[in-house]
This record gives C-alpha cells, structure tokens and sequence, in this order.
C-alpha cells in the first residue's frame, strides 16, 4: 500500500467516503505524497509522452498560431503570452525559438509567462528554459498574471483537473465517492448526494442503471477566469486536450502508470489520474463572457497550420532513419488512430476575430 494510499484509507475511515473529484486532488497534487509533487511524469522514463516532448513541431506550429493570433487582434503591444501546465518546459522552449526567427521584435516587447503550482516542475522548467533568452515569470494562478492582452496556450491543461462523477442508481442519480471496503481496500461507493437535472446531458434520462456522468465545476472556474481575462484585456487562448466534442454519458477517469493503463484506486500518487475533457461544456464557460470558441481534431489543425511542410523541410537532405523519425512524428501527431482524432484544439477569441486555421464559432 502507497504511502498516500494509507493516509486515503485513515481519512476515509475518520470522516467517510469522499468525492472523486477530491480523490483525484489529493491523489495529483497533495504536497508531500501526490503524483506531481513526487514524480517525473514526462517521456520514456516516465508514465505518458505528450505531444510537445514527441516532436519540436508541435511547440512550433502552436507559436506561428499564437502569433498569427496577435497580429489578427491588431498587434497589441505589451502582449502576455503565456502558458498553464507547463510540464518541461519544453513547449515553451520551442514556442519561443520559433518566436524569435518569426519576429525578434514580438519577442523583445512580450512578457512570457508560466502557470505551475508544482515547485519541483517550476525548476524542471527553469532549467529547460535556462539557455532561452527572454526572462520568464511563474505564476501559481492566471490571476497574478501580469496586465496586458493574453495569448494563453494549454497542452493537456484541463484533462487533469478533477472531475466529479455520478452514478445512475435505482434511487435516481447520485454522487459516485471513494469509500473502503471490509479489509480496508478502496472502493467505490453511492452517496446520498443527487444532481440538479439541468446539469445532466441530453441522453442521461435513457442511461442504463450503472451509467456515469462526469460534472467539472473546477474546470468550468478555470475557465470562466480565463475567458474573463481575455474579454478584459483582449488576446486569445489555445487548448489542446484529448475528449468529446458535445456532452454525453460516460466514465472516462482513468490512471496511467509506466505507459500503461492502471486501476484508478489501486496506486494513489504513484499514477496520473485524468479524465476526457468536455469541450462543449468548456465552451459554454467561454461564451458566457461574450467570446467565440472553436473546435478541430488535432490532426487537422496541425496538417492545415503546416505540419507536412515542415516535417519535409526537416528531413531535406537528411538520412533515411531521420526521415523515418519525422514520420514517426507526424503520424503520432495527427494520425486518426494516434492522437489526431482523440485530441482536440480549441480556440477562445473576442468576437469577431479570426484567426486561420478555424472557421465560423460555434
């Protein structure tokens, strides 16, 4: 039993079963015990490969968007660009070598800003970023962001912010908890707690008994901070995250654990729990403070802003084993059976701004 998983266990026994939502805080961000307080979750070594340490392309094709984007909104000067859930520090790294060759200008007058709350990922970051010439300021919310109109990408940002569930009882619907079981296990269990059916989606009331509906209400926030920044100051934001499109029944909590799938309970802070983000509902938090939002695949949006073209001007000239790494890249990338389909990109935009490769709002 983890550590962590026996602290669980003690507090569950003194104040009873708690929410998912609060399994997966404690689980991912608890300071002493939690996954990314204590592990290196990133690449081979690690228990998940993101996009951005799969390929420099990405970081690159993501920075011409950005750009792209403060141009469109009339180059506002003292631009903030920023980025949530760092990891590495490696999208940032490439954003900015990428920044530099399209407009040293952009460069010298932007602030480049860091939202992590892990201190330990902050000096990963720090030294990832060590060799990059414009000074960088972290933040442990988007709120003491410095002023000014905000360009804000999140990679794989909000699939790990917790998420409440519940479960579809003969009693109705009610909240889906963490509780023990007779030798002491983890399990779950039904709580007495219901949910407003206005909150449910279209196709809950045909769920067979047992169905899950997940409710984000720290996602929405999250949102909803950031959509007011952006309709304040101006900017724009970009969110590439793995989910669905329009909300629906389902149990998409899962844990990962040396690249491999794992029991949600059965490693607390040894595995990384996420669950599939809910554009739809993230989109309406945006709206609510007049913004558009957009949505594509992920491989779409990586072949439209020019992925195949750079991957051939990488490989020009190059080996075969080089090339085929390029592939490699480009398919994991936007692949329909990689994350090309699965992963989504979302923009967020004052109304009436566009900005290619996405069409009308929706």
């Amino acid at each position: 039993m983890t550590a962590l998983k026996q602290r669980i266990a003690q507090l569950i026994g003194a104040a009873g079963p708690i929410g998912v939502a609060d399994y997966m805080a404690i689980c991912l961000f608890d300071p002493a015990h939690g996954y990314y307080a204590t592990r290196e979750p990133f690449g081979a070594a690690g228990d998940f490969t993101t996009a951005p340490e799969i390929s420099q392309m990405f970081g690159e094709l993501v920075a011409i968007w950005l750009y792209d984007a403060w141009t469109a909104a009339g180059q506002q000067p003292g631009a903030v660009l920023a980025e949530m859930g760092p990891g590495r520090g490696t999208l940032m790294k490439d954003m900015v070598r990428t920044l530099h060759q399209l407009s040293p200008g952009f460069v010298r007058q932007a602030r480049f800003e860091l939202v992590e709350t892990s201190p330990r990922l902050r000096e990963i970051q720090r030294q990832t970023l060590a060799a990059s010439l414009p000074a960088f300021g972290w933040h442990e919310t988007v709120d003491t962001l410095p002023t000014g109109p905000l360009f804000i990408v999140g990679n794989e940002l909000f699939d790990a912010v917790p998420v409440r569930q519940f479960v579809k009882t003969a009693d109705g619907w009610r909240e889906r908890l963490v509780g023990r079981g007779p030798e002491g296990e983890l399990r779950y269990v039904a709580g007495a707690g219901g949910i407003d059916p206005a909150l449910l989606p279209a196709d809950a009331a045909s769920a067979p008994q047992g169905a899950i509906v997940e409710i984000a209400p720290a996602r929405t926030a999250l949102m909803e901070t950031i959509a007011a920044r952006i309709a304040g100051s101006g900017g724009a934001g970009l969110f590439i995250d793995y989910g669905h499109e329009a909300s629906a029944v389902g149990d998409t909590l899962q844990a990962l654990r040396r690249h491999a799938y794992d029991d949600v309970l059965a490693h607390p802070g040894e595995a990384d729990l996420t669950a599939h983000v809910d554009f739809a509902a993230l989109a309406e938090a945006a709206r609510r403070h007049g913004l558009e939002t957009h949505l594509m695949q992920q491989g779409d949006f990586l072949v439209e802003m020019g992925l195949l073209a750079r991957a051939g001007s990488l490989g020009a000239g190059k080996d075969q084993a080089t090339q085929e790494r390029l592939g490699s890249e480009v398919e994991r990338l936007a692949g329909a059976d990689e994350m090309g389909v699965l992963f989504k990109v979302m923009a967020v935009l004052p109304a009436g701004l566009s900005v290619y490769p996405f069409g009308p709002a929706h």
